[in-house]
């Protein structure tokens, strides 16, 4: 391909990114629908002889793209939370049960039967479906922005700053669903690892219990805090003028607090997606009703929308260049159930599938609010993430069959939800309003 050409579908691709999400806030059809038939278009254009577009043949640079798009979405989605979570404070914790029964409910059994067909339907080796499994239970904070709240809601100079909160548990619940459960995956990434490399479960299952599940959890968590509360400190309540960017509006301290507690907490053992998510809540948390919030969320948006448009682009050209072509149709089915059938049980049994109506915190959702929230666990760039990572650090089999069942995933989320969203939460704000 001529380079000329791809600097001109690179600007054209890159003028859709920024035209898109503005021209479809109202249409049923999402942004990354279009880029990814877009990408999968430019991969019909004759390619110079020789070029591997495969992930499997650039799997380094994959994952760590896929990883700085994810820290970026994590947090934005941190910063977009309007809902206190204080860790001294039991009714807090309560106002965010949606997400705890979604993480402890919704997540187990999600990686449970997708494990279980991929290893009884697709016939995959126990490792690679157990790496299908958590790969495929977390949703996306990248992709998911249609169900997602919007961004900081400053509060009026009257307001108890502590009263600031999501009025829309449906978009709540994903929202914090997709900023934690990314870095709560991991351990189970970690569990297929382990069964491919070591051996048994007897081998590695009480270092994987108290080190993987429980300790780098918590060093995450500790450290992403620490990292938040001292850039808030700084940003906020320095004595150094010059230290006290909330006063100039320089967005940028976002960036560095993506950097600054992920590269710490890997650095130190814990899980970084989780580290970056809480450094967000803990740097949202400080003068909440700040204007600067709104400055540093909008600068995460632009570089997140930028890294979305180039592995949107990257997937839909895999696609047409072969990634394909090893799918069988028994992953077409686990794609499908997972889509239609698997989340949305599994969501709606976390969310209490008998009841009428649910008391979640302050909130009494109705049976469609907890409808949707189970339906729209939109699958994204965090699955390619972990698969880049996990087939990096153990040897596989079946590793075409996995991306290109993983890839086939992604693609009828993007399609099936992209379509379903903007029409499902319109007509729950008009029930609300009725």
């Amino acid at each position: 391909m001529n380079p000329d050409v791809v600097y001109l579908l690179g600007g054209g691709a890159l003028l859709l990114a920024v035209v898109l999400p503005t021209a479809l806030k109202r249409a049923a059809i999402s942004a990354p629908i279009v880029l990814v038939v877009v990408g999968a278009l430019i991969g019909l254009l004759p390619m110079p002889e020789g070029v591997d577009v495969s992930p499997m043949a650039h799997r380094a640079f994959i994952e760590h793209l896929t990883e700085f798009t994810v820290i970026v979405a994590l947090m934005g989605v941190g910063l977009a939370l309007d809902r206190p979570l204080s860790l001294r404070r039991l009714g807090s914790w309560r106002k965010w049960n949606a997400a705890w029964r979604l993480l402890g409910v919704a997540m187990p059994l999600t990686i449970a039967a997708v494990a279980l067909l991929g290893w009884w339907v697709v016939g995959l080796a126990p490792a690679a479906a157990m790496l299908l499994g958590a790969v495929l239970a977390p949703t996306d904070p990248v992709l998911a922005s249609d169900v997602q709240v919007e961004g900081p809601t400053p509060a009026e100079e009257e307001q108890n700053l502590e009263e600031i909160d999501e009025g829309d548990e449906v978009r709540f619940a994903l929202t914090s669903e997709a900023g934690l459960n990314d870095g709560l995956a991991f351990p189970f990434v970690y569990a297929a690892v382990f069964l491919a490399s070591v051996g048994p479960v007897t081998e590695w299952g009480l270092r994987w219990l108290g080190w993987e599940l429980v300790g780098k959890v918590v060093i995450g968590v500790l450290l992403g805090t620490v990292v938040g509360w001292l850039l808030a400190k700084a940003a906020f309540r320095a004595p150094a003028a010059s230290l006290r960017l909330a006063e100039t509006g320089e967005p940028l301290l976002a960036l560095a607090a993506v950097l600054l507690s992920y590269g710490v907490a890997e650095s130190l053992g814990g899980y970084g997606f989780l580290a970056v998510f809480s450094a967000a809540m803990t740097l949202r948390s400080a003068e909440r009703g700040h204007e600067y919030h709104r400055y540093m969320h909008q600068v995460i948006e632009r570089l997140e929308l930028l890294l979305t448009l180039i592995v949107l682009l990257l997937l839909g050209l895999a696609m047409t260049n072969g990634l394909l072509r090893n799918l069988p149709w028994e992953s077409v089915v686990l794609a499908v159930l997972l889509v239609f059938v698997i989340r949305p049980l599994a969501g709606l049994v976390g969310m209490g599938v008998r009841r009428s109506s649910c008391r979640i915190g302050d909130h009494v959702l109705t049976r469609g609010e907890r409808m949707a929230i189970s339906f729209f666990g939109v699958r994204g760039i965090g699955s390619l993430y972990y698969l880049a990572y996990a087939t990096g650090q153990a040897d596989f089999t079946d590793q075409q069959v996995l991306w290109s069942t993983v890839a086939f995933t992604i693609t009828l989320s993007v399609l099936v939800h992209g379509i379903t969203a903007t029409p499902a939460m319109r007509r729950l704000e008009r029930s609300r309003e009725a």
